[in-house]
């Protein structure tokens, strides 16, 4: 069943995700047969993934070729101006300032303190995921962080409700980078998305010109391994 209303993502709800790719094609070449995606033309430059017919992510073409190759996290509010003031206030930074995605809603991208990136999204006319926690669909969010204790801080006070409230689900964790990564990785959010089988998902990956970064692994919420795709960006596979 669809979930793509507004009612279902609270604020702090990771709600969204799109990759900046350098190659949107290829991209739906490599997704379309990891995941099962179709994809329709969407604002601008990007293409809007589905799963069954459901939205399920976004790609985008990177416009300047300085930019990462990544999978960023969008987290929901109702007001995004005054959570980018909030972020800011609390040592945050403020990458790009919140403006309206044509009517679809309102956008920004910010950083935690330990200069992390995640995005917020405002709803409009585009409420979010209208499929997650389902194989080939979003499934969580990890922090990866030098450190934790302040992650905690941060995030508890900006998101109290998503994470502790009486119907809290959280969606989103954190760990130490140095968990799985480097020491000189900075700190990040990772995307996961569902599989059923993560061996047989890794050798999709690869067959289809990825690599895996981290082999499987076991953590409080499932079977994780961590990958790129055939263009450089992260992300990882989730099996609970």
């Amino acid at each position: 069943m669809a979930e793509n209303r507004a009612s279902v993502y609270g604020e702090g709800v990771p709600c969204w995700v799109d990759a900046q790719l350098p190659d949107v094609e290829a991209g739906k070449r490599f997704y379309g047969e990891l995941f099962g995606w179709t994809f329709e033309d969407w604002f601008g430059s990007f293409a809007q993934a589905l799963k069954d017919g459901e939205p399920v992510a976004a790609l985008v073409r990177k416009v300047d070729g300085r930019l990462p190759t990544v999978w960023t996290v969008y987290f929901a509010t109702p007001d995004a101006p005054a959570l980018a003031r909030r972020i800011r206030d609390a040592g945050g930074q403020i990458v790009s300032a919140p403006v309206p995605a044509g009517e679809l809603g309102v956008t920004a991208l910010v950083t935690d303190p330990e200069g992390a990136v995640f995005a917020l999204w405002q709803p409009e006319e585009h409420p979010g995921f209208g499929k997650r926690h389902e194989p080939g669909t979003f499934a969580w969010a990890e922090l990866y962080a030098r450190d934790t204790e302040a992650a905690n801080a941060f995030y508890g006070d900006l998101f109290r409700e998503a994470l502790f409230g009486p119907d809290a689900e959280p969606d989103f964790g954190r760990a130490p980078v140095s968990d799985v990564f480097s020491d000189r990785m900075p700190p990040h959010f990772l995307v996961h998305f569902a599989v059923e089988d993560v061996p047989a998902a890794l050798e999709e990956v690869t067959r289809l010109g990825g690599r895996v970064q981290a082999p499987p692994f076991g953590t409080s919420y499932g079977e994780v391994a961590v990958v790129t795709d055939n263009q450089g960006a992260s992300f990882a596979l989730l099996r609970r």
